[in-house]
């Protein structure tokens, strides 16, 4: 079995990981960043909606899979269902409920619209279309069945590697500290860190650091970053200035609402932090 897993570079560490104990296991796979082989319209790069299937055609006449992997709904996954390979997705979130949040925030200029419109016609396809369909818990998969009832679904338990987590030399942080790991993706759960504007005033001594970013970062930074005691450390590179991190930080806390077991979470706990999650 040749297994072609095409990635998104916010997950590409864990996808290597992922690649490379197939291989250990005798499953041959490849790892590739999906939008170096198959792109398009509305790619933040304007360059690459006038890309060709060169590419792409290339990587599966030399490496012939027999199945294609996808952990985003993108072009590659389109590409892989217009060349009759199977093709299996892996869903992390609520796709649904960040696309609603999407229409009702950031997404609401007329261009923007129209990229989001794009996008989600690219996912719909590619969930009609797959072969199967993997959300990572029993939750996302009862979603999935609601929004798309005749596809296949089976859940894709993700594990974290123990190994990896273990006290180093921490960052220079004040204490005591209260650490966030969390994206700004779905403003459903990114909203909720607004609740932080009562703890930071009824706890001024305490420091809050949050380590991440994304579409709504700048939304999120614009009532906290008033506060003193609230500080932004962005992206972390993954895992070591996340493990720098954990290791200096007195509690771990999750705030996004609705997350079930993230892998920051799972983390935070091998490095024994306490954790607060809502």
């Amino acid at each position: 079995l040749r297994l072609l897993i095409g990635g998104s570079s916010s997950f590409f560490f864990h996808l290597k990981e992922f690649s490379d104990t197939l291989n250990r296991l005798g499953v041959e796979s490849k790892l590739v960043f999906d939008a170096d082989y198959s792109d398009g319209f509305p790619s933040r790069k304007i360059k690459n909606w006038f890309q060709t299937k060169k590419k792409f055609n290339k990587l599966i006449d030399e490496f012939k899979p027999d199945a294609i992997f996808v952990d985003r709904q993108r072009h590659f996954g389109i590409a892989a269902l217009e060349a009759n390979i199977p093709l299996f997705v892996l869903l992390r979130g609520h796709y649904w409920s960040e696309l609603y949040w999407y229409k009702k925030t950031i997404y609401k200029p007329l261009h923007k619209r129209i990229a989001l419109w794009k996008w989600n016609n690219i996912a719909k396809r590619t969930f009609r279309d797959a072969t199967l369909i993997l959300p990572i818990c029993e939750y996302l998969k009862k979603i999935t069945n609601e929004y798309i009832p005749d596809q296949a679904t089976d859940v894709f338990f993700e594990g974290v590697d123990a190994s990896r987590w273990y006290q180093v030399e921490g960052m220079k942080l004040k204490h005591p500290c209260v650490g966030l790991l969390q994206r700004s993706n779905s403003w459903r759960k990114t909203s909720e860190m607004l609740i932080l504007k009562k703890v930071l005033e009824k706890m001024p001594d305490v420091n809050f650091y949050w380590a991440g970013g994304g579409p709504f970062q700048n939304r999120i930074l614009s009532e906290l970053n008033t506060y003193e005691n609230f500080h932004w450390l962005g992206k972390l590179e993954y895992p070591d200035k996340v493990r720098e991190f954990f290791s200096e930080i007195d509690v771990y806390a999750l705030v996004t609402g609705m997350d079930l077991s993230p892998l920051s979470l799972k983390e935070a706990q091998l490095m024994r932090k306490p954790v607060i999650a809502t």
